[in-house]
């Protein structure tokens, strides 16, 4: 059960920081703007380095590619999936008129519907998690190239 909490806390911790950061844009009549969602994958990416890194200090002698690589797909995942459903509840609950805003902002003819939009969402957020999992463990991973100091 230990080597599964830190990758839950870092994904809460993880969807807490994106929440906020929608809400910040929010206050701002930003969140409409799909251009400022790009700085998601980098609260993403951030969220899941800190996750892997803290786990391979936790274990430093065993820590191997295929647990770095679970902790980060396990944190952005928690993550995504928490944000997820906080989008659909602010898009249905607290701000009706989010989707329409949000698509004259594309000027597209994409589909308003909200189980589709939130599968976008969704998709990009895991989307995002397998990437940056395994960017962040280049970082991290055991190289045959040079001798490990560690």
């Amino acid at each position: 059960m230990k080597k599964i909490s830190l990758p839950i806390r870092f994904g809460l911790v993880t969807s807490a920081v994106l929440i906020a950061y929608f809400l910040v844009l929010a206050l701002f009549n930003k969140h409409t703007n799909p251009a400022f969602s790009f700085f998601n994958a980098f609260i993403t990416a951030f969220g899941i380095y800190e996750a892997i890194r803290l786990t391979k200090l936790e274990d430093i002698n065993n820590f191997t590619y295929g647990e770095g690589f679970k902790t980060g797909i396990i944190t952005g995942f928690v993550a995504t999936i928490v944000f997820t459903v906080f989008f659909l509840f602010y898009a249905t609950e607290v701000n009706g008129e989010f989707l329409s805003e949000l698509f004259s902002n594309i000027k597209s003819g994409f589909n308003t519907e909200i189980g589709m939009v939130t599968f976008v969402v969704a998709i990009m957020g895991f989307a995002t998690t397998v990437v940056s999992a395994l960017t962040v463990m280049q970082l991290f991973k055991k190289s045959g190239n040079m001798p490990q100091n560690q």
